[in-house]
């Protein structure tokens, strides 16, 4: 693979800024998957973990819930979410930094873990982020990331972009199923062994992702965070109630109202080499 891997950017940015909508919209779904996530990597407790794109912090404060690390260090670019994270952390072995993935503030060899979740297809040159995960690592450290299935079993978004594409033809250059290469389990692979780590393996990770009610299900679409919020955010409000109406035709809803989905991601690992 090259390593100058690069994602193609959207037409129009993605807003990620307001960690109070974002956690209803994904930020829910990804502390499941961020506990797998965990639970199968299995590495051992008191080591120091790096948390590159931590976001609203779903994954740092998974990482010392469940595996009692020494410290935990969550890096993302956005003022507001790492502001977000702040708030809701009382942890003393966690600390927030605003931060870029692909030029890490930190000594080589620095960390016993860095783990990317959800954030490598967001990232200008995702192996250039990797690569840094590897630098920071010490000799047999873990390197790990996840993401959704865009193009697959992200149940939610998928059904989101078939009636947003039916509707406006346009919306498909949006759709992170075209716009995401990474959302695959031998991409990521191959990723991960060009970036220098070794025993590389990967997973699929499921959850569900139960909605009360429609309403459950289709206002977070309304909160202008990602990509799916951000062209709901576009449209006018006749605009919007079409996509809405066609949505809750489609999607299938119980009897009590409930709306079962699952939400997929692919999740892989390396180690650097001693």
């Amino acid at each position: 693979m090259d390593r100058t891997l690069t994602v193609a950017p959207p037409p129009r940015a993605d807003v990620w800024a307001a960690g109070e909508a974002y956690e209803p919209y994904v930020g829910r779904w990804s502390r499941l998957v961020a506990r797998d996530f965990i639970d199968w990597l299995a590495l051992p407790s008191g080591g120091r973990w790096l948390d590159l794109g931590c976001g609203t912090g779903a994954l740092t404060q998974t990482i010392a819930a469940r595996n009692e690390p020494a410290t935990v260090t969550g890096l993302d670019p956005s003022d507001r979410f790492i502001a977000f994270a702040r708030r809701q952390t009382q942890d003393r072995r966690i600390r927030f930094h605003t931060g870029d993935a692909q030029a890490l503030p930190f000594p080589d060899m620095t960390f016993d873990a860095a783990v990317a979740g959800l954030v490598l297809n967001f990232v200008p040159n995702p192996a250039q982020a990797v690569a840094e995960m590897h630098r920071v690592l010490r000799a047999g450290g873990t390197g790990a990331a996840y993401v959704w299935d865009h193009a697959g079993e992200m149940q939610l978004i998928r059904y989101f972009w078939h009636a947003a594409v039916a509707l406006d033809p346009a919306a498909q250059a949006l759709d992170e199923a075209r716009r995401f290469p990474l959302c695959d389990r031998e991409r990521l692979l191959a990723l991960f062994r060009d970036c220098g780590f070794d025993r590389t393996e990967c997973r699929v990770l499921d959850v569900p992702t139960v909605f009360k009610d429609f309403d459950d299900y289709w206002s977070p679409f309304l909160g202008g965070q990602g990509p799916a919020p951000t062209y709901c955010s576009t449209l006018s409000d006749d605009r919007q109630a079409m996509l809405r109406e066609r949505l809750r035709a489609a999607l299938p809803i119980e009897r009590d109202g409930s709306i079962r989905l699952i939400a997929r991601a692919f999740a892989v690992r390396g180690v650097r080499p001693v």
